[in-house]
């Protein structure tokens, strides 16, 4: 299995990083186009104050999109997984606040949020959870393209290793 996962490192990591970057680009994208509600659904979360949470709601949808444009092209690729990494891992911590404080909100992660009906709070929690599960498997994602930035169709290319580079020159 590891020779596997070795001979394949290029393509795995190409199909996280537009797999993940195409999934940031369609959540960016949704909230990006409607701010408003972007802002209302960060806001619903109750963990920074209102006028600070709306400035957020505002600029995350964007950061998202950003972060997928350099995924998909495959330029400033660690960076880009670290920053994508620390960002899943806010949105959980987010969610897992909101759980254990038993609010019922929409994550907003695909647009919308907010508050939800009490009769549907089952459905929520399940989405927690959901949501949760989906975010740890993102970050496990970007640790592996920061642990292995260069695949296939990226802008970044590998760096020669000095041992191929010294045979060149002889």
């Amino acid at each position: 299995m590891k020779n596997f996962l070795i001979a394949k490192q290029e393509w795995i990591t190409t199909i996280f990083r537009v797999g993940f970057g195409g999934f940031l680009l369609y959540a960016g994208g949704l909230k990006a186009f409607d701010p408003a509600a972007s802002a209302n659904a960060t806001a619903a979360y109750k963990i920074l104050p209102t006028d600070l949470a709306h400035i957020a709601g505002y600029i995350l949808p964007w950061f998202e999109v950003a972060l997928a444009i350099f995924l998909i092209l495959g330029i400033f690729i660690r960076p880009a997984a670290i920053a994508s990494a620390l960002l899943m891992l806010m949105f959980i911590g987010a969610i897992a606040s909101v759980w254990a404080r038993g609010m019922l909100i929409d994550c907003g992660c695909l647009g919308g949020g907010g508050a939800i009906d009490p009769s549907k709070a089952t459905e929520a929690r399940i989405a927690y959870a959901v949501d949760i599960a989906r975010d740890i498997a993102f970050v496990g994602m970007c640790l592996y393209i920061f642990k292995y930035p260069y695949g296939k169709f990226s802008i970044d290319k590998k760096p020669e290793t000095t041992t191929q580079a010294s045979e060149d020159q002889e």
